[in-house]
């Protein structure tokens, strides 16, 4: 079948289920609070019963008790085509209800928006991907190539009860998948009075989150102390949050600062001697804030731990430290902390991923961006290196080029990147009815 002859199967039915499978996933409190402290079961049993529904087979796997991954292949009518890999996660952070307008796990449907923990990230595209699936098994439209469905556990920590492990020990299941998308790309970026821009990911600063341990002579606290260890550590800790990295440019950024200064009218030629980046971040208005945190490797000190009473010196003290890398920049990044840290502060890391970076010029990459502009007339799609991470990096150990595609078209004055994480989550109804859209449109020609 041509592409153009591919028929749109998104219908009421799909707009009405994206609506009501975000709610109800919300609904489902699957809050991780780290280090094995989480329970995705019940979440994952409700995406296995709406695959199971439509005849979609789905496998639910688990490291241990609770923490439940799916995975479903949908078969494509071109068997020579490589498999895609769809992949969402099922795990939110944690979220106190004193703090939000409504309660996190309501998944109220209010003034046309869903509210609660998860509604962008990312249960939002759980519930679209599951809605476009379904839709296809209403209509009897198959994709081109095959599907690989992934709903995770754990991507909130370390992802060790989830990609990690399906990728470790359950690899057979993505047999065949050479690229996968899943989230944080593709939502509207308002750029400048009618300029709208979707960035779609193809990179991702790599994760290296750092343990700081400082030594020294433990004592009372009104005595003078030469050795210790949380001047050590502060000292350290204030060297590395003051530290400014230097500027290091991967394929994808050097491709969206092109792509965004000329959608300004600014003349940029980032490979030239001398280019200065803060000088084209100046010129670019509020798409700047999409590239500024991914031009430099970065440390951010995150938590501090020492001491018991305030009369005592401890002998010990500990630092976390958020680090993140760019593509090429591992090397520079260990040799700067060591010099930043010092003699007297050791440092490790405590989680560590790597850094990505996917091709744009292929085929798929083109897909994502002409699904997106096919749905927003007068709207541009460009490239975007994520400054954080996800399950894309354990993907990537199976030869899984990762790309952040979960469509969303957002209202100006509707901060996307803001909400991760944050007080008052919340993704509107029309947004979720453009994803289905776009992902039924994508899905059928990648």
């Amino acid at each position: 079948m041509a592409d153009t002859d591919r028929p749109e199967a998104i219908d009421a039915q799909a707009l009405d289920e994206v609506v009501r499978f975000t709610s109800e996933l919300i609904r489902i409190d699957t809050t991780n609070r780290g280090g094995g402290d989480g329970s995705e079961r019940a979440a994952a049993e409700y995406v296995a019963e709406m695959l199971g529904d439509v005849e979609i087979e789905p496998t639910l796997l688990e490291r241990s008790p609770g923490r439940t991954n799916v995975v479903a292949r949908i078969e494509g009518t071109d068997p020579s085509a490589p498999a895609l890999l769809v992949h969402g996660h099922l795990d939110v952070v944690p979220a106190e209800p004193a703090d939000w307008t409504v309660h996190p796990f309501s998944g109220e449907v209010r003034d046309g928006v869903v509210w609660g923990r998860g509604a962008i990230d990312m249960k939002n595209m759980d519930a679209m991907v599951l809605a476009v699936v379904r839709a296809w098994a209403r209509a009897g439209v198959r994709p081109r190539r095959d599907i690989v469905l992934a709903f995770t556990a754990d991507e909130e920590d370390s992802a060790a009860w989830g990609s990690g492990f399906l990728a470790e020990s359950h690899a057979e299941l993505f047999e065949g998948c050479t690229e996968g998308i899943s989230e944080s790309g593709a939502f509207t970026f308002h750029a400048g009075p009618g300029m709208r821009i979707y960035p779609i990911a193809s990179g991702e600063r790599g994760t290296a989150w750092l343990k700081l341990t400082a030594h020294g002579r433990a004592g009372h606290g009104s005595k003078v102390n030469r050795d210790n260890a949380v001047s050590r550590l502060a000292a350290a800790v204030a060297r590395i949050g003051e530290h400014r990295w230097p500027v290091r440019l991967t394929p994808t950024v050097k491709a969206a600062l092109t792509e965004l200064a000329e959608l300004q009218g600014v003349t940029a030629d980032v490979d030239a001697p001398g280019f200065d980046v803060d000088a084209l971040l100046a010129k670019l208005g509020p798409a700047a804030a999409l590239i500024e945190p991914t031009v430099r490797n970065s440390a951010n000190p995150t938590v501090l731990e020492a001491g018991y009473k305030v009369n005592v010196i401890p002998g010990s003290a500990t630092a976390y430290v958020d680090g993140r890398l760019l593509p090429g920049g591992e090397e520079e990044f260990h040799d700067t902390l060591d010099r930043l840290t010092g003699p007297d502060v050791e440092w490790e890391f405590h989680h560590r991923e790597p850094p990505l970076e996917a091709p744009m010029d292929t085929p798929t990459y083109r897909a994502m961006r002409a699904a997106v502009e096919h749905f927003d007339p007068g709207a541009r799609a460009v490239p975007y290196c994520m400054s954080g991470g996800t399950d894309a990096k354990q993907f990537s150990r199976l030869g899984i080029a990762g790309y952040g595609f979960s469509p969303l078209r957002l209202p100006e004055g509707f901060d996307y990147q803001a909400l991760y994480h944050a007080v008052d989550e919340r993704v509107p109804v029309e947004a979720l009815h453009f994803g289905v859209r776009v992902l039924d449109h994508f899905l059928q020609r990648a």
